[in-house]
């Protein structure tokens, strides 16, 4: 099957008519006319195989997690998904994996009505990009320089799950926890089929001073919107909002480090004035907006314990050219 046939089985039917597109794939580029009155947002990322994601993970939710991640960056900055363009790099064409691969990514595509107008395949080692984009109204994007002293700092959902799936299947050096039937199917789903916050994102415009997605950990992501911002943050490690999966299976020592270094959550962190909080909990239920933490003037990010006992932990959130962190 050569490029092309590939294209037109897996990926045309990505690509059904959609507002704003003039011309979709098929050609050398696409023709998009943006919303008047609104703003792109562009993201993109990669995800390789072994190093993003486990080599065994099933093709349907590598598919669903390439369009996954991307939503989320759109979904932090409180955008409306419009369309997506895929660079495929195969090892070969494996008709089974790609029917797979294009099921999951047009499953989460169709349930957020996004359209996939272009991209490119080629031979290599197994390697996805996605680039998305979306449109919010001017100046109303949601950024990462706006958290002033005094916001709450919140988190959207639950932490950990996705880092303890990862670890509970073994695909991290450590020895697993101990394991439960009933748990693990909720965990490895945490990492494998993340929900983009699409919804929330759209609802926390206008209360939001500032939020990220977390991808790459709480303690590392959150630092993002503090360098961006020049403040700072007292957090409590126990205000961390775990699932009943995670509670059960976690271990006390280990749970700060999966909740705020582990990665993979795809939550909003967001942060927003006092009086704002109980309109944005309303607005975005029934999925908890669970306050953690305050902004500070003094720099730095804080640890303190429930009794305000200031921790000190070793915190190492994702980074990509850490050989220590991969997905085998």
């Amino acid at each position: 099957m050569d490029e092309f046939a590939l294209i037109r089985r897996y990926f045309a039917p990505l690509s059904p008519a959609a507002e704003g597109v003039v011309l979709g794939i098929g050609d050398d580029a696409a023709i998009l006319a943006p919303p008047v009155g609104y703003e792109l947002l562009m993201t993109s990322d990669t995800l390789v195989a072994g190093r993003h994601f486990p080599l065994a993970t099933a093709p349907y939710d590598i598919g669903w997690k390439a369009l996954a991640v991307n939503l989320s960056d759109l979904a932090a900055m409180g955008a409306e998904p419009l369309w997506f363009l895929l660079a495929l790099t195969l090892p070969q064409p494996d008709e089974a994996w790609l029917a797979g691969f294009a099921d999951g990514l047009g499953t989460l595509a169709r349930r957020h009505g996004i359209s996939l107008v272009g991209g490119d395949t080629t031979r290599g080692y197994l390697s996805i990009t996605i680039t998305a984009v979306g449109s919010v109204p001017a100046s109303a994007a949601l950024r990462r320089d706006g958290a002033r002293p005094g916001d709450l700092v919140c988190v959207t959902g639950t932490l950990g799950d996705a880092a303890l799936g990862l670890r509970l299947n073994g695909f991290e050096s450590r020895a697993p926890c101990a394991q439960s039937e009933h748990d693990l199917p909720a965990l490895r789903a945490r990492l494998d089929r993340p929900t983009p916050r699409i919804e929330a994102g759209l609802a926390l415009r206008g209360f939001a001073s500032a939020a990220i997605d977390l991808s790459d950990g709480l303690a590392g992501d959150l630092g993002h919107v503090l360098a961006a911002s020049g403040v700072g943050a007292d957090l409590r490690a126990d205000a961390l909002p775990m699932s009943e999966a995670f509670s059960r299976q976690a271990e006390a020592g280990d749970r700060l480090s999966l909740q705020a270094a582990g990665g993979d959550d795809y939550e909003l962190c967001v942060c927003l004035p006092p009086d704002r909080l109980a309109a944005a909990r309303a607005a975005i239920a029934p999925l908890p907006l669970t306050v953690i933490g305050t902004i500070s003037a003094e720099l730095g990010l804080r640890w303190h314990a429930a009794d305000s006992t200031p921790l000190n932990p070793e915190l190492h959130s994702y980074q990509h050219f850490d050989d220590r962190r991969q997905a085998p």
